[in-house]
């Protein structure tokens, strides 16, 4: 196994990647359960679709009204509009799960001596419910959102704006994301990336080649030679 060598601070995705999206559906008894899978992956989809045709049109809101206005296309799309459905879900999605292994990563990677940051397109607002309904506060060093420079990823600011604010090159970063279009997209812009392939994609033909492919973050500290 060929380890990362020379990286100081492993940098995460948060959507997918630190917190599971699916569990703001799954909390929410008001759907029934045969429909959960399909307004998980309808919201997270329009999610995504307007965060890259928001930068596209230089028409930037915030990731709380994109999460908003997508969840109001799925749940009219399903049949199932409500106030009451919408205000439940955006409030659990405030309070995702964290995948299991992510706090013993965490843990693991700060007692290596390695810089923990989180770099998403999440308001800071969002970021930090999420951080702290998980309990993660402690185990991060920086949290940082693309609101920061009004764009979302895949867009080179956002990435540029985690290595300003962490003093580091490009290549002194492991960026993992769950979403390959990310692990991409960072990789062409020159990180180190560990694509954490939760959700069995396929590669994408895009520029960029990450590093490493693993199934859950569990598996990134042995590719991770200590840091200097």
């Amino acid at each position: 196994m060929n380890q990362l060598k020379g990286i100081r601070a492993c940098v995460f995705d948060a959507y997918g990647t630190v917190f599971d999206f699916a569990s703001a559906a799954a909390r929410c008894a008001d759907i029934p359960e045969d429909r959960r899978g399909a307004l998980t992956a309808l919201w997270r989809d329009k999610q995504l679709q307007y965060t890259w045709l928001r930068s596209l049109q230089d028409r930037y809101a915030d990731f709380w009204q994109v999460t908003g206005d997508a969840l109001d296309f799925t749940l009219e799309s399903l049949g199932i509009a409500t106030p009451a459905l919408r205000a439940r879900l955006m409030d659990l999605y405030l309070t995702l799960s964290a995948f299991p292994e992510v706090p013993e990563t965490l843990r693991h990677l700060k007692n290596e001596g390695f810089v923990t940051a989180i770099l998403s397109n999440g308001s800071p607002a969002m970021l930090d419910a999420a951080v702290r309904g998980a309990g993660l506060q402690d185990l991060l060093d920086a949290v940082l959102s693309a609101d920061a420079v009004q764009v979302f990823k895949t867009d080179p600011r956002v990435y540029e704006y985690g290595l300003q604010r962490l003093g580091l090159r490009a290549e002194q970063v492991s960026f993992q994301s769950s979403n390959a279009w990310d692990a991409f997209a960072a990789s062409a812009f020159g990180m180190r990336v560990v694509w954490c392939n939760r959700y069995g994609q396929r590669r994408e033909r895009l520029p960029g080649a990450p590093d490493h492919e693993v199934r859950n973050l569990a598996e990134l500290p042995a590719l991770l030679a200590p840091p200097d």
